[in-house]
């Protein structure tokens, strides 16, 4: 009976996603007339109407809508217990779901990996790379164990720990003169022709309003989705681009000029949902997250910046 109705709770929340009987149906590769039968006798173990069937897509009513809540929590809780069960204390096996903003693939996803490999060769990894706000959706919906984005405000019930401290520069592909080695004045950048990330990152968004609080109006040539392609784009163009000072450690065909006055810095932060299960995995990770910034010598991130 138990796995009849935890089959029960999948149909519902599946056809409470879709607002449609047929294509929850072909998600959950049963058939249609089947997936009605089945929510129907929920409904009638219950005593209480789920879905209204009335209109042209099939809604929750007040009482469906209260208890897929619930079915939702429950399914989460129900597998957060068996990788509980399933985890191996001594890290023979195990597996983490992460999830990072984009522009961290370019300089932490790698080293990272391999020094999960190194210590944990049995580990698995599911990288998932998104913006902040999924990320945190994510880890509150139990489809992610760890995050790495930035600290700030964060979704109730998100936890951050602080790692480090990111300094941004302007780039060039040029070799650094003497004159280079003065800070270059902000309104300097009126004569520069940039290659920037595109809107969708974060990045972005703390680029333009540094811009905008200083009133410079660079021209911006070209607009990229990914670091790697602006990398390459400023190795083998004129233009510059503002990246994470990290970044160019590991490109030494890219010079970073300092602005004056600064780019503000950001604090990268190691996410997680509070009170979630963490398993030796994620604790593995998060340990050796913490050894790996040290290693390297990020700038450590301020005291402040730590919470949950």
């Amino acid at each position: 009976m138990a796995l009849l109705e935890l089959r029960h709770l999948r149909y519902l929340l599946a056809v409470a996603e879709h607002g449609n009987f047929t294509r929850a149906a072909e998600e959950l590769h049963i058939s249609q007339p089947t997936l009605s039968q089945q929510v129907k006798q929920l409904e009638k173990t219950l005593g209480v109407q789920l879905l209204d069937r009335t209109g042209r897509t099939v809604r929750l009513t007040d009482a469906g809508a209260v208890y897929t809540e619930h079915a939702r929590r429950a399914l989460r809780d129900l597998a957060a217990a068996e990788r509980a069960v399933h985890d191996v204390q001594d890290l023979s096996r195990g597996h983490l779901r992460l999830g990072v903003t984009p522009t961290f693939t370019a300089y932490l996803v790698g080293p990272l990996t391999a020094e999960l490999h190194a210590r944990h060769p049995g580990i698995g990894l599911t990288l998932t790379e998104g913006t902040q706000d999924r990320i945190e959706a994510a880890l509150l919906a139990d489809d992610l164990d760890l995050g790495i984005a930035f600290a700030g405000d964060h979704l109730p019930g998100v936890g951050a720990t602080a790692l480090f401290t990111e300094t941004l520069s302007l780039v060039t592909g040029a070799r650094p003169t003497p004159a280079q080695t003065a800070p270059l004045p902000v309104h300097a950048l009126e004569d520069e022709r940039l290659a920037l990330l595109s809107g969708d990152f974060a990045t972005r968004g703390h680029i333009d309003a540094y811009l905008a609080r200083h009133r410079a109006a660079p021209r911006i040539t070209v607009e990229a989705n990914s670091v790697q392609a602006l990398t390459e784009i400023v190795r083998r163009t004129g233009l510059a681009t503002v990246l994470p000072d990290a970044v160019t450690h590991d490109h030494p065909h890219l010079t970073p000029v300092p602005l004056d006055p600064p780019l503000p810095t950001r604090t990268v932060a190691l996410l997680h949902r509070e009170g979630a299960y963490r398993g030796a995995a994620a604790r593995a990770f998060t340990r050796l997250t913490h050894d790996l910034v040290r290693d390297r010598g990020y700038p450590p991130a301020p005291q402040a910046a730590l919470s949950g």
